[in-house]
């Protein structure tokens, strides 16, 4: 047997290290793509929100209808949950899977909370006679702040799936990739509804 036929057993591992390493960078480049469509839908629905923002046919405005102080508890709790996903990052760098756990369950947490609160004001302003068929501007509204909620809701159950994982698989390459992704998106959503809060609530009131 010649040299050549010995499997070399120093590269081995790191092909495998290489392939992971090639999986994951796609894997991040498809969440940006995927986070640009995003984009262009939130755009959309901005850009609806604004053309009917007076269109309130006689009835209520952001003005008589938002409650700022609410809000403001609201924006904070979510701004404060992508800070705890981010220590989770810092956390699964150092490797300590417990401390990915603890700030992955505090952001999960956090996150409920924002939606228990976003759902809580609908449900205000239904029973209160202002639900989504009163007027063009409530329709806009109901859409883009909700679709926002959606997308929270979805996070909060891909980040239960993630937890999921680590608790049963450890802090593996995958789960890091997933991790990283998942604060991604996380972060991305904190920055949308700071767009929410300034166009909507802000300036509605104003």
């Amino acid at each position: 047997m010649s040299a050549t036929d010995i499997p070399n057993q120093d590269t081995a591992p790191h092909a495998g290290n290489e392939h992971h390493h090639d999986t994951g960078g796609l894997k991040l480049f498809g969440m940006w793509v995927y986070l640009m469509t995003d984009c262009i839908l939130f755009a959309c629905l901005f850009a609806t929100y604004a053309v009917l923002k007076d269109a309130t046919a006689g009835g209520v405005s952001g003005r008589d209808i938002f409650e700022l102080p609410f809000v403001l508890v609201e924006t904070f709790i979510l701004l404060f949950s992508s800070i705890t996903s981010g220590l989770a990052t810092v956390a699964m760098h150092q490797g300590q899977e417990r401390e990915v756990m603890k700030w992955l369950k505090f952001t999960f947490g956090l996150g409920v909370i924002f939606v228990g609160m976003e759902l809580y004001e609908f449900h205000h302003l239904v029973i209160g006679g202002h639900g989504p068929s009163h007027s063009a501007f409530l329709s806009a509204f109901f859409t883009l702040v909700g679709t926002h909620g959606l997308h929270v809701t979805a996070g909060l159950v891909w980040m239960l799936v993630l937890m999921h994982q680590i608790r049963s698989r450890g802090l593996n390459d995958t789960n890091r990739t997933r991790l990283n992704l998942l604060t991604l998106f996380w972060h991305f959503l904190d920055v949308v509804w700071i767009c929410v809060f300034t166009v909507v609530y802000l300036m509605g009131v104003l």
